[in-house]
């Protein structure tokens, strides 16, 4: 299978990036015909500085990269660097509904946070032209991405039927682990909150401690079991294994759930996890991510220009 999936370079890597998206490519890449991306372009729908940019750029690829994003197996490159993403963008929006996209979740959460702008609005039609430019067959993501994936989805069918069979319809490949909720409770883990509430993929042993330490929980009497609670078992569940977090889950259960116990003993598996991770970030330079960005570029033009002459002789551009 042909596979598309993009990760944002908006700061610092998370476990919610990790295990929503980063640690399920690894797995995608030993199987299938992997397209991974930077997704620069979606980046800047809200407030960024120019000046830090490039090196947040260099940075999310070091992460990508050290999560175990192997070059040789699979393509990783910059959205920017591939022109026809953007002008794929723009010809499906002329097949994109208002009423579309004023469905979409995403948009009607970030546009509490941040200015109602265009891009913002348009943000699902660039990530339709991301998987269509390519002929992706499957597009891994976590749920909160899947009513993008059904616009991609739609848009293709909807190309096909109107200008002759050419894409694809795609799927959503959804990720084994759940949404992962901050460590606060609140929504789901996110940069835009404070770091507090997220763990970073760079965070060192006494900074993850110290934020699992002091992570909400409810009180281990009450009858229902909170939210909060929930997501800490259940990283626990990924880190350390079902049997571990079946336990506590039977002790919260029974009311005699020791979060002086139950704590150390996930901040100790997250550390387990991610020390190999920030060993074999350290080992890579700037230079080898703007060689292997540029290769990954190289890699893909051809492909995209020969897709976007192709979509482009069928939508009655080409004049003979």
């Amino acid at each position: 299978m042909k596979i598309f999936s993009g990760i944002q370079p908006s700061g610092e890597f998370h476990l919610g990036n990790y295990l929503g998206a980063m640690k399920n490519w690894v797995k995608l890449q030993e199987e299938h015909d992997c397209i991974f991306c930077i997704v620069d372009l979606h980046a800047i729908t809200v407030d960024y500085d120019p000046a830090t940019y490039p090196q947040r750029i260099i940075n999310a690829t070091k992460d990508a990269l050290a999560v175990g994003i192997d070059p040789k197996k699979s393509i990783l490159f910059r959205q920017s660097d591939i022109k026809e993403h953007a002008e794929l963008a723009w010809l499906l929006n002329t097949i994109t509904t208002i009423g579309e996209l004023n469905r979409m979740t995403q948009y009607k959460e970030k546009s509490e946070k941040h200015e109602q702008r265009v891009g913002l609005f348009d943000y699902p039609v660039l990530m339709a032209a991301d998987i269509l430019i390519y002929h992706a067959e499957g597009v891994p993501v976590g749920e909160d991405q899947t009513q993008h994936v059904e616009l991609a989805r739609d848009l293709a069918g909807r190309f096909n039927q109107k200008f002759g069979e050419t894409f694809p319809i795609p799927k959503a490949l959804l990720t084994e682990t759940k949404r992962v909720m901050g460590l606060d409770g609140t929504g789901k883990m996110s940069k835009s909150n404070s770091p507090s509430t997220y763990i970073a993929l760079s965070d060192t042993p006494e900074i993850i401690r110290k934020k699992i330490s002091s992570a909400t929980t409810d009180d281990g009497k009450a009858t229902e079991i909170s939210q909060a609670t929930k997501n800490l078992i259940g990283l626990l569940e990924v880190f350390a294994g079902k049997d571990r977090a079946d336990y506590y889950i039977k002790e919260r259960e029974a009311g005699t759930i020791k979060y002086s116990e139950f704590k150390p003993e996930l901040a100790e598996a997250i550390i387990k996890e991610l020390e190999p991770i920030q060993k074999k970030r350290a080992e890579i330079s700037d230079d080898d991510v703007k060689e292997i960005l540029a290769d990954g570029a190289i890699r893909l033009q051809g492909i995209a220009a020969k897709n976007m002459i192709d979509i482009k002789q069928k939508m009655g551009f080409v004049i003979e």
